[in-house]
């Protein structure tokens, strides 16, 4: 079949292939030549009328277009939906399935690692420098003594000054240390701030109780009395961690205790149809085992938050999620852009058009399970099951809250293709096509686009997924641990001016 048609009701169908114009394919005379994953005009469409794909409304049309024609940005009009939701009147049980375990790291009080890092978390952009030099001089050399240490990175952030000490975007920060502090896949800890900061650590400590001991560390630059003096002192300080860390070592944990961020970037029109509906499936899978599924990206899912407020445990939660939307209305309007600023201009080569139909296929990597929480931007994670967080679209800045909320695992679906990864999390690269899989091999961890190329279904490509998940959760390395990524990819959000 080279037309991929998702629900009857549509008013589009996906090019599974390249289609040249004048062909004509199950009925249909092509009019335009239509490449892989954009859409065609199954039936006639009048200016101004309403156009459908996976049952929900994409846009509307900008002009007549004619049943064969290339249905894309020049005819195709972003319209703002007018939802009306319902909360809770989709609520399906996750499946059950047999608990199964993962090795992982057990710190004690139900925090569970998959990987096994130190880390050195600055407070403010003047102390990154530090922290680069004090992680650079952990080589591997000098790491081999440890070998159950995965390494010493350095979280540094171009922030942390220079904002309004009681605003969100301080929060958020504050957040984010933290969750990094905390986080499991972290076995010890070194803060190194400037000392005259907005984002002072002694803050943080008091607000989070946090507490100095083998493994946890602070230092600023100006009471140690200079930038040398304090990359020696916190070589020797992460030096003294090294044979405490060391003694972590794997052990059987529940599947439950994973928290998984699902995440996408460089997305095409095959998004919605093969990579993200089976990281959906994992999900379920995951789910129903008591672990957690956190979605983020909060402007993509502008257009679908209606599907996922009627998965709402209760009201209250689903209303959370509207809040959200609420809110990033506003803050677009404010700083005069538009909600539909995105798709990019790479989503748009590979078939998407507007955010509503970006968002349809983004929400799919949520699965089908009750959405059980939704959480502020990198807010700690507590309810088991399907839960939301807030972010940007921004890959680094939404992964970044996700792993501050405790995310131990990343699976980042791609179409177009993407090279991220992350620490301490490790990123796991789902392809939606088999082209690109193929072509970029060496960065994509999983071909889901053999649902189309080789005929899998959704749910055995899903299966795949969840193993990867188990697999990489026990130490096996990920395409992007194996090059090196994941030191330039911490990027707390930044909200609000900059004084």
């Amino acid at each position: 079949m080279s037309l991929i048609h998702l629900d009857p009701g549509d008013s589009v169908a996906v090019a599974r292939v390249g289609l040249r114009a004048g062909t004509t394919i199950e009925g249909l005379t092509v009019r335009d030549e239509i490449p892989v994953g954009h859409k065609v005009a199954v039936h006639d469409i009048a200016t101004g009328q309403v156009v459908r794909k996976y049952a929900q409304t994409i846009g509307t049309a900008a002009m007549d277009i004619a049943a064969g024609e290339h249905v894309h940005t020049h005819n195709l009009a972003f319209q703002p939906v007018d939802q009306k939701y319902d909360f809770g009147n989709n609520l399906r049980p996750a499946p059950q399935t047999r608990q199964e375990t993962f090795m992982g790291y057990d710190r004690g009080k139900g925090r569970i690692g998959t990987r096994n890092y130190i880390g050195i978390i600055t407070s403010v952009n003047c102390s990154a420098t530090a922290a680069r030099l004090i992680a650079d001089h952990f080589t591997p050399e000098r790491l081999s003594d440890y070998p159950n240490v995965d390494g010493v990175a350095a979280f540094v952030h171009g922030t942390g000054c220079g904002m309004g000490g009681d605003g969100t975007g301080f929060e958020a920060l504050q957040r984010v240390m933290w969750g990094y502090a905390q986080h499991p896949n972290l076995a010890g800890v070194l803060m190194v701030g400037l000392g005259c900061e907005m984002n002072q650590i002694d803050w943080l400590l008091e607000a989070y109780g946090l507490r100095h001991g083998p493994l946890f560390h602070t230092m600023n630059i100006q009471k140690v009395a200079g930038l040398r003096q304090t990359v020696e002192m916190g070589i020797a300080k992460v030096a003294a961690m090294l044979p405490v860390a060391d003694r972590f070592t794997r052990s059987r944990c529940p599947v439950g205790a994973l928290k998984v961020a699902l995440q996408c970037g460089g997305s095409d029109g095959l998004s919605g149809i093969t990579a993200n509906p089976a990281l959906g499936h994992a999900c379920d899978l995951l789910v129903g085992q008591g672990a957690t599924g956190v979605l983020a990206e909060t402007p993509e899912i502008y257009g679908a938050e209606h599907l996922l407020t009627a998965r709402a445990q209760d009201p209250e939660t689903g209303q959370k999620l509207v809040d959200l939307i609420r809110w990033w209305e506003d803050y677009t309007a404010r700083n005069h852009g538009s909600m539909d600023n995105n798709p990019s201009p790479g989503n748009k080569a590979g078939g998407l058009t507007t955010i509503l139909e970006k968002s349809l296929g983004a929400a799919a990597k949520g699965g089908t399970t009750p959405l059980m929480g939704v959480y502020r931007y990198a807010e700690q994670v507590t309810a088991s099951g399907f839960t939301f967080m807030d972010s940007p679209g921004y890959d680094p800045v939404s992964v970044t809250g996700q792993i501050a909320g405790g995310c131990q695992v990343v699976c980042f679906t791609t179409g177009r293709g993407s090279a991220f990864g992350s620490k301490p999390a490790p990123t796991i690269k789902i392809a939606t096509n088999t082209e690109m899989a193929q072509r970029m091999s060496g960065d994509m961890d999983i071909d889901a686009g053999r649902i189309l190329s080789a005929g899998l279904s959704v749910s055995a490509m899903g299966r795949e997924i969840y193993h990867a998940i188990l697999a990489t959760a026990s130490g096996q390395s990920t395409k992007s641990e194996a090059q090196g990524l994941g030191d330039y990819e911490f990027v707390p959000w930044q909200i609000g001016a900059v004084m």
